[in-house]
């Protein structure tokens, strides 16, 4: 089964975006001789290590990229049982494929800013971040799994790890209660632990990933192992030039009892008389020995140096070893903390959203009934001031008329008394509904500046999470400098 094919267009993207070589990379084959991947391990490693190695033939250059995975990848079996020798060799496109993940891990691990991976393209980012997932998720068992996840289809749900794997991000709500900024003050105090991790905040499925938990504990956790290798390489130096210093004191004592064995010898040959010729080379060899002497003397107090320089530095990686693994564990302890702190942060973000978006629709319905009754009082108002205006003009028609017929109208004057009432009613009915209607506008204002300053007050606290990020970032990067 053949390498899936937006898995191995995302590699030859990385592979492309490391300008290792002037040509551009459509495929795996064009990786057969394995000088791109020496070009990468040089650029992971900042040195010319490999740059010999490319005049040599394609064995020798398979054996230099095993050496480089059998350093950083140390799984119970050998590298050339992870790829095989013989497949690379043959070109084959699995095989090359798999070199190209294991070295974009690596790649991946001793990047100082995730900013770079910004550059790709968005679905480029989403392979290669799944390809980091699943190799972080199974390191421990690359060689059983490995071939399996290159050939087969990407899952449809994949994309969700990365468009949610930092566990940090918090939602945006439109707003939230007094309580939910107390509960970001004591988030805060939670993240103010000293850190390592992370330069800007990531807005990429590869920044994204980079921000994980899991990625920088594993980068801590190979950091320390490589402050122990070099530590137990030293030690091992600092062993071989004691070795050193023993012979070198052994030549000397060797020499000193040689010089003096040929003293007494001089001095007896000089008292039996013997002739100068035999004396002056006797005289010449002393010489000699006793500059080699001094010579062995000077290579031994500088071996001397040599071995007080590495014991100090030894303890130097022992003391930076421990300071590492401490803030590991902190790390851990304050991330669990963390995100205790942000889950509940969102359980109670959620339950005010509800609450207050049920509170606006309450006031909203409400609003909505005085506005409806204000438009019927006033149009009964218009219709009984009508009628009033009509009554008054007959009355005043009336008035120059008979005691009489005024009697016979007095029923129309109280109807008119009764409609005074009524309008008087309903005008102050509407006056309340005015006041009601403007205090249900004061509280929908009130509300609104409440989203307003919430919606703020979240917008810092994402600021200042963010500025914990790079502030953490910085500080991993200046360490593992």
């Amino acid at each position: 089964m053949s390498v899936h094919g937006a898995r191995v267009a995302a590699l030859l993207a990385w592979v492309n975006s490391t300008k290792v070589c002037p040509d551009h990379l459509n495929d795996l084959s064009q990786l057969q001789d394995c000088s791109v991947f020496i070009r990468i391990i040089n650029k992971i490693h900042r040195s010319r290590e490999g740059e010999s190695v490319l005049e040599q033939p394609l064995p020798e250059r398979i054996s230099f990229i095993h050496g480089f995975l059998q350093k950083h990848y140390r799984h119970k079996l050998a590298p050339e049982n992870l790829v095989s020798a013989q497949k690379l060799l043959d070109g084959e496109g699995l095989a090359l494929a798999k070199v190209a993940v294991l070295l974009l891990y690596r790649s991946a691990m001793s990047s100082r800013n995730p900013e770079e991976w910004k550059d790709f393209d968005y679905n480029i980012q989403v392979q290669l971040a799944s390809i980091l997932k699943f190799v972080l998720d199974n390191e421990e068992c690359l060689n059983e799994n490995l071939e399996a996840f290159l050939q087969k289809e990407a899952e449809p749900s994949s994309s969700s790890v990365f468009s949610s794997s930092s566990n940090l991000e918090m939602p945006s709500p439109l707003f939230l209660p007094h309580k939910q900024e107390v509960r970001f003050l004591e988030l805060q105090k939670i993240a103010s632990f000293p850190n390592i991790d992370t330069p800007s905040a990531p807005s990429s499925p590869m920044g994204n990933i980079m921000q994980t938990p899991q990625f920088q504990v594993r980068r801590l956790k190979e950091q320390l192992a490589f402050e122990r290798e070099t530590r137990e390489e030293l030690e091992a130096e600092v062993a071989e030039k004691d070795k050193l210093v023993m012979e070198k004191d052994a030549l000397i004592s060797a020499m000193q009892q040689r010089i003096d064995r040929l003293v007494r010898l001089t001095e007896k040959q000089a008292e039996d008389q013997l002739e100068s010729k035999e004396i002056e080379e006797l005289r010449e060899r002393n010489e000699s020995l006793v500059g080699r002497l001094h010579e062995a003397f000077r290579q031994c107090q500088e071996l001397k140096t040599e071995k007080s320089q590495m014991d100090r530095k030894i303890n130097q990686l022992s003391e930076e070893n421990g300071d590492l693994s401490f803030k590991l564990r902190e790390i851990a302890s304050n991330m669990v903390q963390l995100q205790r702190a942000l889950n509940e942060l969102s359980e109670e973000h959620n339950a005010a959203m509800a609450q207050s978006q049920e509170k606006q629709r309450q006031l909203e319905k409400e609003l909505h009934v005085a506005l409806q009754d204000k438009k019927s009082s006033e149009e009964k108002i218009e219709i009984l001031q009508g009628k009033i205006s009509m009554l008054e003009d007959q009355l005043a028609k009336l008035e120059e008329c008979s005691t009489q017929e005024k009697g016979e109208v007095m029923g129309d004057i109280l109807k008119l008394e009764e409609l005074k009432q009524e309008v008087s009613s309903l005008t102050a009915k509407g006056v309340q509904l005015e006041e009601e209607k403007q205090q249900l506008e004061e509280e929908k204002q009130r509300l609104d500046s409440l989203v307003t300053s919430l919606q703020n007050s979240l917008s810092e606290s994402h600021r200042t999470r963010e500025r914990l990020k790079r502030d953490l970032q910085a500080q991993a990067a200046e360490e593992l400098a």
